[in-house]
């Protein structure tokens, strides 16, 4: 811990300096914390948090230096109806995010973080999305009152004083984080703080500011996440000539040795660590993990587009992860990791719905209850996490770190389609695949508050991520194309691992199987493999798709494959429905390839 009267020795930086105490003056804390980044930092705070019952320390034995952390029930995931963009007009934040006045929410927040740390500690986090001196990487700074945050944003992000060092009397975006529950006259804390009556996540564009309040779960409070590498990194983007996508990166080397890298944009839930970390089904394939959320992507000067993961940490979905979904990820999280909302054994290690074949007899579950097999409650919420370093990942890839960033050979898009979807396409070119992944829609899961199951639009998996009005997104995909040589540009494909037959049963066996797709994608991009022209994309052919060994019947094949000319014609309309809502802002570009595939579907 650091003294205020220290600032001059932690920072050179004079618009940082002036924030802190702004903040210090507004949110009124009991004590200040400048945040060093260091190991005994972080175990200093952790065992804060095991006195206070936020932590419980797992069994050294099992899995050491690791943690779990268990939330309120009215604190389990990103609140999207309480996320703002706080653009000047509402028309630039566009239909799809939620707009309110930038002057008038100010005032608001202002109200609420005024107090808010009495009787708490005011953490300030420098971090650096990316690698420190990479020039595709930006700085952020978080105050916070929350530990737990801390500790997160140490394993997410690089953070400490050495950032600090990097940005000298530069630009950062500054992340303004409350819980939101002050503690007053001595009043006892709690283990997880947080305010449910006055939730806001809110996104000042043009000022490069993120205020988030009431919260202290996952995206909405480490705003170096969704709020900063998307909403606020979208924007910067838009305005640099650049690409910040939710998007994971993975390298993919076949027997010969050869390395192509591929960004893979799905909604969240929907495979993206699986995929990232994959162990391939085909003998001499190798996947290597770059990132498994988010890309930042810009041209290199030999042209190819080049990519960074601007984090540091998987914030990984535990439910469903085993050793046979995501073996690489259950040897990730061995150790070094904190756990939230999962399930506590009796031996004090972790368990989660899928993690093993066989339930546990026992246990204590997220919501602190006695569970056993026969318990009416999840032992996990379905939204459960585990946060641990990337570094630690079995599979991580040599460059994960480069500050040049990898060079992009193959975009994805994909989500859940339990119909009409075929198992994978690809686009004709760079304004067709900005299509694809315009009116890319899935099935609904539990990342995001709502209703599971229901499908919905959600273009490029940027629905609840895009800092400013999506038609205008659209648009700048289709100009970010037109700068390149397009022969170097990435190619553009759809995937769709959840196709189902008519009896509900998965046509794919996914997972590693899924590697036989990405053969198909890597010989597709030296133009190896052959294809198949339709309506919608190039399909392969049924003996491009290496299924040896597979024990795949033809009938599902078949369908995995299909084109349905009438479900894809209901589907024009969907799409049609969707993008009336841009208005002017929808893109000629974007009208033009609708119009293109309705008149294909009709010859």
């Amino acid at each position: 811990m650091h003294a205020i009267d220290s600032l001059d020795e932690y920072t050179q930086n004079d618009h940082l300096k002036e924030w802190i105490k702004e903040a210090i003056a507004l949110c009124q804390p009991k004590d200040v914390w400048l945040c060093d980044g260091s190991e005994r930092e972080y175990k200093e705070l952790c065992q804060r948090m095991i006195k206070n019952g936020t932590m419980i320390p797992l069994n050294p034995s099992k899995r050491p230096n690791s943690y779990l952390c268990r939330s309120t029930a009215d604190d389990v995931s990103r609140v999207e109806d309480r996320t703002f963009i706080c653009s000047k007009t509402k028309e630039e934040a566009g239909p799809t995010n939620n707009w309110s006045d930038p002057d008038e929410m100010r005032k608001t927040l202002l109200k609420l973080f005024k107090g808010s740390m009495q009787g708490r500690t005011l953490f300030v986090i420098p971090f650096c999305m990316g690698p420190l001196h990479s020039p595709l990487s930006h700085i952020g700074v978080q105050i916070t009152d929350s530990p737990y945050v801390v500790c997160s944003m140490k394993i997410m992000t690089r953070m400490g004083k050495e950032v600090l060092n990097v940005l000298g009397n530069g630009f950062f975006v500054p992340c303004f984080h409350s819980v939101g529950m002050p503690l007053h006259n001595n009043q006892k804390d709690v283990p997880w703080p947080s305010n449910p009556q006055n939730k806001y996540i809110v996104h000042f564009p043009e000022t490069r500011e993120i205020w988030s309040y009431g919260s202290g779960y996952g995206g909405n409070a480490l705003l170096g996440k969704k709020c900063y590498a998307l909403r606020i990194a979208s924007c910067m983007a838009r305005d640099e000539g650049w690409l910040a996508e939710h998007m994971l990166i993975m390298g993919f080397t076949n027997p010969q040795g050869q390395k192509k890298y591929i960004a893979a944009a799905f909604p969240s839930a929907c495979g993206k660590t699986n995929l990232a970390m994959m162990t391939p089904s085909l003998p001499g394939w190798k996947v290597e993990v770059v990132g498994d959320d988010i890309a930042w992507m810009k041209f290199g000067e030999d042209g190819h587009l080049y990519a960074i993961n601007p984090e540091a940490g998987f914030f990984g979905v535990a439910p469903g992860t085993s050793a046979n979904s995501n073996l690489n990820a259950m040897q990730t999280i061995t150790k070094n990791t904190i756990f939230t909302n999962v399930a506590l054994t009796d031996d004090g290690d972790v368990w989660w719905e899928g993690m093993t074949p066989q339930p546990p007899e026992h246990l204590i579950n997220w919501l602190r209850h006695e569970w056993s097999p026969n318990s009416q409650e999840k032992a996990a919420h379905p939204n459960a996490r585990f946060t641990a370093p990337i570094k630690q990942c079995p599979v991580v890839d040599p460059d994960w770190e480069s500050p040049r960033g990898v060079p992009i050979s193959a975009i994805l898009f994909g989500g859940r389609r339990s119909t009409v979807a075929p198992l994978v396409y690809e686009s004709f070119n760079w304004e067709h695949g900005t299509f694809v992944g315009a009116s890319l829609s899935s099935e609904t899961t539990a990342a995001a508050a709502g209703q599971v199951g229901k499908l919905r639009h959600d273009p490029f998996a940027m629905l609840p991520f895009c800092g400013y009005n999506m038609g205008d997104y659209f648009a700048h995909w289709l100009s970010f194309g037109r700068k390149a040589d397009p022969s170097k540009l990435p190619k553009i494909y759809y995937v769709n691992w959840f196709r189902k037959d008519a009896q509900g049963k998965w046509l794919w066996p996914g997972y590693k199987e899924n590697s036989r797709v990405l053969k198909w994608i890597f010989e597709r991009v030296d133009n190896k493999a052959a294809a198949e022209k339709t309506a919608i994309g190039n399909l392969p052919t049924k003996d491009s798709l290496d299924l040896q060994g597979l024990n795949l019947e033809e009938n599902d094949l078949k369908q995995l494959l299909e084109v349905d000319r009438e479900a894809w014609q209901q589907e024009t309309q969907y799409m049609s429905s969707y993008f009336q809502q841009f208005g002017p802002h929808l893109p000629e570009g974007i009208k033009t390839e609708l119009n293109a595939l309705i008149e294909r579907l009709r010859s």
